[in-house]
Order: C-alpha cells, then sequence, then structure tokens
C-alpha cells in the first residue's frame, strides 16, 4: 500500500543501508542526478572517473600497479576510455591468481563472494562496501525509472544460495518488511509451481524479480492450468541472469499483462546495463566502461558481435578493470525515446543454462548443480551433463589445490539436489573446449518430460555411483 511504500523508502531502507555501512543514498543521488545529465556530459563524467579510477589503483593495487608496468603504461596515458585498449584483458584466472594482489592497501571491511554463473569457472573475489552499495543503488535506481521501488510489493523467483539458505528471523523480518517474499527456483515441480501461482494470484504483487527461464517456465504453467494472470497488477518483470529470449519476452508479457525488463550483469563484473520502459538496453555509463571487442582483442565494429568487457567504476578498492565477462554483446549506436543521457547494447547474446530434470519431474534451475561444484577448492572449471535421470558425466579442470576427496562431495550435493542415488562419472580434462558456436554450455541435459510429466528416460539403476579418474 502507498503507505507502507512511503514507510519503507523514507525509514527502513536508509535505516537498513545506514546499519550495513553502505553509502547507497548517497550514490543513488548521484545516479539519478546523471540521468538528467546531456550524453555529452555523462562522457565527459565517465572520462573524469576513469583517470581517478586509474590513478587511485596504480597507486594502491598491487595487481594493477605490476600489470601497468609491465605494460609499460602511466596512468597519465589512460585520460578515456579508448586508452584501454593499452592494458590487458582481466580474466577470471588473473582474479583467481591474484585475489591478494588485488586488494587496496587502503580497502576497508571486504566481503568474499563465489560465483560460477554460466561460464563453467568458478570464481571467489572480494568486494568492498561501496561496489556492494552501488549495485544496490543500481537496483533502485532502474526499478524507479519504472515507477517502482523498495516497499513495492515483490515476488523473487531466485536461486542464489545467499539468498535462499539464510532465512533466518532477521532475514525473514527484513523480507516481510520490505514486502518481498522469496520463492525457489531451483526446483520447479507441478506441484511447486502450483503453489507459487496461489501466491501470485493472491499477493497483491507489484512487481516479478526472476531468471527469464524460471518465470517463463511459470508462465508455461499458469497456461497449462488455464490460470488468468493478467489481472494480478504486475507492473513490471525485472529478468536477469540469463538471456531473454524473444519467445520468453512474449509468453511472459502476454501471460502477466505486463512488461518485461530486461537487466545484465554479475556479482563480479557488475550492474552493466539495464532496460527502460521505452525498451533500450542502457549502459550506466557513470558507474561502468563497457567495450565489446573482437575475437582479436580489438573494439569490434558497431553492429558486430564482441566479447563484453567492463570497468567497474565502483570497484577500485578490489578492481575489476578490462573484465573479460565471457559474454557477448552487440553495442548500439541508436538513441532511445526515453530520452536518458545512456548509450546502448543493441543486443545481449550471452550464454544459457539448461535445466536438470528429477525422477518425480521437477525441474530444478541449472544453478542448482552448478553450486555444487562451484564451491570446491581446486577447481578450473566444468561442465555438468544429465545422460540420464540417474546418470551424470561430469569434466572437471582442476589445479593443484584439488583434493580426489572432493569427489565424494560432488556426489552427495548432487544426490541431496535430487533426491535419489545417482551414478556419476567425473573425467579430469586438461581444459574444456566451447562449442562450435564459441559459446560455452555448462550443464546439458539429456533427458525431457512425457506428455503426463514424468522423465522420458527413467531411472535405471540405483547402483552406487561409478568414478572415472
Amino acid at each position: 500500500m502507498p503507505g507502507h511504500r512511503w514507510l519503507v523508502w523514507n525509514l527502513l531502507f536508509p535505516l537498513q543501508e545506514w546499519a550495513k555501512g553502505h553509502p547507497t543514498l548517497r550514490i543513488l543521488k548521484d545516479m539519478e542526478a546523471i540521468d538528467r545529465c546531456s550524453p555529452a556530459e555523462v562522457e565527459a563524467l565517465q572520462a573524469s572517473r576513469l583517470r581517478d579510477f586509474i590513478d587511485y589503483t596504480y597507486t594502491h593495487v598491487p595487481y594493477v600497479r605490476n600489470m601497468m608496468r609491465q605494460a609499460g603504461i602511466e596512468p597519465a596515458q589512460v585520460q578515456q576510455p579508448a586508452d584501454l585498449t593499452r592494458l590487458p584483458v582481466m580474466r577470471k584466472a588473473d582474479v583467481r591468481e591474484h585475489r591478494p594482489a588485488l586488494r587496496s592497501d587502503r580497502a576497508g571491511k571486504l566481503t568474499p563472494f563465489s560465483t560460477g554463473g554460466s561460464t563453467g569457472a568458478p570464481l571467489l573475489f572480494d568486494l568492498s562496501q561501496e561496489r556492494i552499495a552501488s549495485a544496490v543503488a543500481c537496483r533502485q535506481r532502474v526499478d524507479r525509472w519504472w515507477g517502482l521501488s523498495a516497499g513495492d510489493r515483490e515476488f523473487a523467483l531466485w536461486g542464489s544460495p545467499v539468498e535462499i539458505t539464510r532465512q533466518d528471523r532477521l532475514r525473514k523480518l527484513r523480507d516481510r518488511l520490505f514486502a518481498t517474499d522469496l520463492f525457489s527456483a531451483f526446483a520447479m515441480s507441478e506441484a511447486v509451481m502450483s503453489r507459487y501461482l496461489d501466491h501470485l494470484e493472491s499477493g497483491g504483487y507489484r512487481m516479478i524479480f526472476a531468471y527469464p527461464s524460471s518465470i517463463y517456465l511459470l508462465c508455461q504453467h499458469a497456461r497449462k492450468q488455464g490460470r488468468d494472470l493478467r489481472g494480478v497488477g504486475l507492473k513490471a518483470v525485472f529478468v536477469t541472469g540469463e538471456v531473454l529470449f524473444p519467445h520468453q519476452r512474449e509468453l511472459i508479457t502476454e501471460t502477466l499483462n505486463c512488461s518485461v525488463a530486461n537487466g545484465y550483469g554479475g556479482r563480479e563484473s557488475g550492474f552493466v546495463a539495464h532496460e527502460c520502459p521505452q525498451g533500450g538496453m542502457h549502459i550506466l555509463a557513470d558507474a561502468t566502461v563497457v567495450e565489446i571487442l573482437d575475437s582479436d582483442g580489438r573494439p569490434a565494429a558497431e553492429g558486430t558481435p564482441g566479447e563484453i568487457v567492463v570497468t567497474d567504476l565502483y570497484s577500485r578498492e578490489v578492481p575489476f578493470l578490462r573484465y573479460a565477462t565471457g559474454d557477448v554483446g552487440v553495442r548500439s549506436s541508436r538513441t532511445c525515446p526515453c530520452g536518458r543521457p545512456l548509450p546502448l547494447l543493441e543486443r545481449i547474446e550471452g550464454r544459457t543454462t539448461d535445466f536438470i530434470v528429477a525422477a518425480d519431474g521437477t525441474i530444478l534451475h541449472a544453478l542448482s548443480v552448478i553450486y555444487v561444484l562451484r564451491e570446491i577448492e581446486g577447481i578450473e572449471q566444468f561442465r555438468v551433463h544429465q545422460r540420464e535421470v540417474d546418470r551424470f558425466h561430469i569434466q572437471v579442470v582442476k589445479n593443484q589445490r584439488y583434493e580426489i576427496e572432493s569427489e565424494s562431495r560432488i556426489r552427495a550435493g548432487l544426490e541431496k539436489r535430487l533426491q535419489i542415488p545417482l551414478r556419476v562419472t567425473i573425467e579430469y580434462l586438461p581444459n574444456l573446449a566451447p562449442e562450435g558456436s564459441g559459446k560455452f554450455r555448462q550443464v546439458i541435459s539429456d533427458v525431457s518430460l512425457n506428455p503426463e510429466g514424468r522423465p522420458a528416460v527413467e531411472t535405471l539403476s540405483s547402483a552406487p555411483p561409478r568414478h572415472a579418474r
């Protein structure tokens, strides 16, 4: 209700961010002022912030100082985004290898994070208070583009263990006060999805936050059950974490009678771009520098796909400088009719993930098995292939920190997710090659559902898993 939204926005949200030590409101105020600037002013501001970023990290971050010296580059030679091509690209291997050296000698409190996403390469890294706050501010910034904000009732269909497992009393109280209901995207059987739809129909929600594939699956289930959700009162569905395909957007929009707002970014890469109500995928250029590079590492021609490389300007305490996301995107020369001064991405051709099918027909989001492996020390890269309901083949690239005992942790973690004994083979390889398209599929499933909602390939054995080394 309006009174509750006012209470959250003016009291509870500021109090929460203050208690966490996050300068979120200061950053948000600055961002919203920038939305009223001209494109030329945003370009000048971005260049100024980039110079400050380079000066600070060169002085206080050993990794950046050593990298720039090896490249023969002085801070004064990086005056604008185009000058970044003088520096090497940072990849996940660099973050893993140089994690201590990436920390500023003036860094305050740092929070450890891990991510595997859809790249197949687990990553442990640190984020500063300012960097975390900037992501929260970005989220509120784009919510307000859509006439929404903290305090509007939210249906969150998500899957990160950070959001799913830490549901202690304080967190539950926080979600209740902020009018956020969190539902797991990890296990979506028909019975579970029916319960989710019951909540959606009766909850008075104003927005949904979800993976594209998960909300698409839920909308398919609503169609199958003949439920009419067009009058539930949603204003927008915010999706991120995966590629949003046109057919998904169409079904979600038709089923829920509201717009779909696509977002792009990541925990390590930052909040990179987001769609506005007029359809423009705006790069948040005051917070990040985005480069689109061809296969030779040169700036891709306008309209030509290339790898998305980002420099998060709020990450100076643990800098992500020219960080290669592994995703593919296309820059746009169009201007958005919304009038915002931020440049546009034409489209994002990022990696996608498959679902895993459990024996009872439950659909498991790919991240539910990705999280099992990404937290294990010593795994450089992995691919999970579900050949049958109870048979998995896992390819692993390991380093010297990997312990062979981790095989039992992998098996136990997968069995916990699927709730049945599994046959698991683990193959160790020196590297994992991408597909012919150049994309890397981290999770692949050969199992489909029959018309009755059961796996088309039934469980063949309950024998103990076999491990191939």
